[in-house]
């Protein structure tokens, strides 16, 4: 029951951050919207509001945002508000806010783990050596606790780094603390690919509460720095160097079934993951996804004027069955795996 409602919160915050990026885009930029709706297929509940209608529906594997003009063979009665009579710009701004949200969430959902569980953040105890580097070979041990180089005190890991990077190929004097008790070591640096100085040592982290403004920041490095990685392992796939492993709504439960045993905070890791990957996901040039709309923007740009709604919307419904194809078949190896 646990990993139900886990998953219902998961889905819910991933869709609803996506399409509120389209709706308050959209209402920004003056167009009517007729309704806001989480899930697909038959109405659960209703809540009209003003001229919007905000639905739940049956099926929580999506959501969407109606607009007015969206639909060429919809007759509006306020041009100047309907979505095709916005500039090319606009639209833009208005499809792309989608995955913008599912970034935002992701850095959210990481500020609030760096604030209240904690950042890892290095000390500077050594946790870990290298065997036979300077460290290693001069007696060093995981647990010391480096409080000065060359008799200059260290208080952050950074400033190990620096004075050791300082002197490449020379010799130094790296006092810790051991067992309460204050050691010297006399040793000389290794030289790394940079010219830089080394000696084999990586620190013990620890978490550390950061403040809203630090925790923010945090988040929104580790998004970015996510969503490069993300896209380096896309590439890879895409040429064969990795393995192409999909999975689909069957898959992601798994994954929450295990953050949920593993605790709240590995839950919200895995929300900031997921929805990253949406983010990522929507921006592809795949037809019915944010990334195949912002393209026929583009060729709108290029050319002047825009290509046939119609043929359009032909090409975004073919490409939202063959998206729901895809969906079947890797939920369908999804659960032979299970089995």
């Amino acid at each position: 029951m646990q990993t139900f409602w886990a998953s219902i919160l998961v889905f819910g915050l991933l869709i609803i951050f996506h399409e509120l990026g389209h709706f308050i885009a959209a209402k920004r930029v003056g167009i009517k919207v007729h309704e806001f709706s989480v899930g697909f297929g038959p109405k659960l509940l209703s809540f009209p509001r003003g001229e919007t209608a905000y639905n739940l529906r049956l099926f929580p594997l999506g959501g969407f945002v109606r607009m007015a003009g969206m639909d060429p063979s919809e007759e509006v009665e306020e041009e100047e508000r309907s979505y095709q009579n916005k500039t090319v710009g606009q639209r833009a701004v208005v499809i792309a806010a989608g995955p913008l949200m599912n970034f935002l969430l992701a850095a959210l959902l990481l500020m609030i783990i760096f604030m209240v569980h904690g950042f890892p953040t290095p000390t500077t105890t050594i946790g870990k050596l290298v065997s036979g580097q300077p460290a290693d070979n001069a007696g060093l041990k995981p647990g010391d606790k480096i409080v000065a180089i060359n008799d200059k005190p260290v208080e952050r890991w950074e400033d190990v780094t620096a004075l050791v990077n300082a002197h490449p190929g020379q010799p130094i004097t790296v006092i810790v603390l051991r067992n309460g008790e204050e050691k010297r070591f006399e040793l000389v640096t290794a030289v790394n690919n940079e010219g830089k100085g080394m000696i084999g040592i990586y620190p013990r982290q620890e978490m550390r509460q950061l403040g809203p403004l630090a925790a923010l920041y945090r988040g929104m490095e580790y998004t970015v720095r996510l969503s490069g990685l993300i896209l380096e392992f896309i590439g890879r796939m895409i040429i064969g160097q990795a393995p192409a492993e999909i999975g689909g709504p069957v898959r992601i439960v798994q994954e929450i079934h295990t953050a949920v045993r593993m605790g709240f905070f590995y839950l919200l890791q895995l929300a900031a993951f997921l929805s990253i990957n949406l983010g990522l996901f929507n921006l592809l040039p795949i037809p019915a996804l944010d990334g195949s709309r912002l393209i026929f923007l583009a060729l709108e740009g290029l050319r002047g004027r825009p290509v046939d709604p119609a043929k359009e919307n032909f090409v975004h419904l073919v490409g939202f069955g063959l998206l729901l194809l895809l969906i079947m078949v890797i939920t369908y190896k999804d659960i032979l795996g299970l089995l």
